[in-house]
C-alpha cells in the first residue's frame, strides 16, 4: 500500500505541474526509480543527479520523480509521465527496459533514457556506468583485509551487470590473495532491508569476515558492523550507517550525464546514444578509503588511478571461465565491452553457478 500511495502522490504532482510547465515554457523532465529516494544507495544517487540537474539548469527545467516503482508494473508509471507533458524521461532500472521501449513507441516526440539496459530506439537512449571497475578495487581491498579468506557477497538479480561485478571483484581479490573464496547469496531484490540483512547474517554465519553487496540498502553493511566485521557500501557513501565497518563505497555519480542530456534537448540536439562511463569519466567514484592500514589504502589509490588512466583493465586477458577456457578473443588485450555487458558466466575461482 505504501508503494501505491507514493506513486499516486508523485503522479498527482506530475499532473498538477503539467499546465505550469506548458505555460512557462520549461522543459519537463521525469525520473522513474525502482526504490525509495531514501534508500541512500542506488535510487538516492539517481535523485542526487536529478537535484544537480535542477540546480544547474534552474528555471529552464522542471523535474519530477516517481519512487518505489515495481519493475513488473512500471509501464503505466512511465506512460503517465509521457502523458503529462514530460519531454525527457529517465527510467533507471534494468527491469524498466522493455516497458520504456513500449511507451516510447507510443510517444515518438518524447525522449527516453534507460539506465543499465541494452535496447535502444530512435527516441530511446541507454546509459550505464562501469561499476565493475569499482568492484575490482574493493576486491583487492577485501583480499588484503580478510582474515578468514572468505568474503560474503549479497547479490540482487543474476543480470550481466551483477555477474560482471562479482567476476571483477574476485579477479581483484585474486591479484593479492590466491586463497580467497567468495560466498554468494542472491536476495532477489534491489531494495529490501530485511532480506538483505538476512542474507548478510547467513554469510557471516558461514565464516565471511567482509561483506560486499550489489543491493541498495545499508542493511548488509550494518550487519557487518554489528558483528564486528568489515564491508563496503553500494552506490552511495554509506559511512554514516556503519562508520567502523565501511572500507569504502562505490559511488555512482549521474550528475554530469543528466545535465548534459537535458542541455541537448534544450538545444534541439538530442540523439539516441549509448553511454558507458567509468572511473576515468568520474561516473564511478570511490568513497574515502578508511578502516584499513596505510599500505592497503596506498594499493587502492594506485589501482584507482591506474584504472582511471586506462593502464589497468579489470578484465585484462587472459580471462578464464570456470572450465578454464579463456574467454578473450584471439589477440585481445581485454574482454570487449559487449562481452562484459552480456556476461552470464563466472570466472575461474568462483565455486557456484549463475542462477538461471
Amino acid at each position: 500500500m505504501k508503494r501505491l500511495l507514493t506513486i499516486a502522490t508523485a503522479l498527482t504532482l506530475s499532473l498538477a505541474g503539467s499546465a505550469f510547465a506548458q505555460n512557462t515554457g520549461k522543459l519537463k523532465i521525469g525520473f522513474v526509480y525502482v526504490g525509495p529516494v531514501g534508500d541512500f544507495g542506488y535510487s538516492y544517487q539517481h535523485d542526487q543527479g536529478r537535484q544537480a540537474l535542477q540546480k544547474a539548469l534552474g528555471d529552464k527545467v522542471e523535474t519530477t520523480f516517481l519512487e518505489n516503482v515495481p519493475e513488473n508494473d512500471s509501464e503505466r508509471s512511465i506512460e503517465q509521465l509521457a502523458r503529462t507533458g514530460h519531454k525527457l524521461i529517465f527510467t533507471t532500472s534494468f527491469g524498466f527496459m522493455d516497458p520504456t521501449l513500449k511507451v516510447a513507441k507510443r510517444y515518438p516526440n518524447v525522449f527516453f533514457e534507460h539506465a543499465t539496459g541494452f535496447k535502444r530506439d530512435k527516441n530511446v537512449a541507454t546509459y550505464s556506468a562501469k561499476f565493475h571497475e569499482g568492484r575490482y578495487i574493493i576486491g583487492q581491498i577485501a583480499g588484503k583485509m580478510t582474515k578468514t579468506n572468505t568474503i560474503g557477497y549479497v547479490a540482487s538479480f543474476p543480470i550481466p551487470e551483477v555477474v560482471s561485478g562479482i567476476n571483477a571483484f574476485i579477479r581483484g581479490a585474486q591479484t593479492v590473495n590466491p586463497n580467497i573464496k567468495v560466498k554468494i547469496v542472491w536476495a532477489n531484490t534491489w531494495f529490501d532491508p530485511g532480506k538483505e540483512a538476512d542474507a548478510a547474517k547467513a554469510l557471516l554465519a558461514q565464516g565471511a569476515d567482509i561483506i560486499s553487496q550489489h543491493t541498495d540498502s545499508a542493511a548488509p553493511l550494518q550487519e557487518a558492523e554489528k558483528a564486528g566485521k568489515l564491508g563496503f557500501g553500494q552506490a552511495s557513501d554509506m559511512e554514516r550507517f556503519a562508520p567502523k565497518a565501511q572500507l569504502t563505497s562505490i559511488v555512482d555519480d549521474w550528475s554530469t550525464y543528466y545535465i548534459s542530456r537535458a542541455k541537448l534537448v534544450l538545444e534541439n540536439k538530442w540523439t539516441s546514444t549509448d553511454t558507458w562511463d567509468g572511473i576515468g569519466d568520474k561516473a564511478v567514484v570511490m568513497a574515502p578509503f578508511k578502516n584499513m592500514p596505510d599500505d592497503v589504502k596506498k594499493m587502492a589509490e594506485e589501482t584507482t588511478a591506474a584504472i582511471a588512466g586506462g593502464k589497468l583493465h579489470p578484465f585484462k586477458c587472459p580471462v578464464l571461465d570456470q572450465a578454464g577456457k579463456d574467454q578473450c578473443k584471439p589477440g585481445a588485450a581485454a574482454l570487449e565491452d559487449g562481452q562484459i555487458l552480456g556476461m552470464n558466466w563466472y570466472v575461474k575461482g568462483i565455486d557456484d553457478k549463475v542462477p538461471q
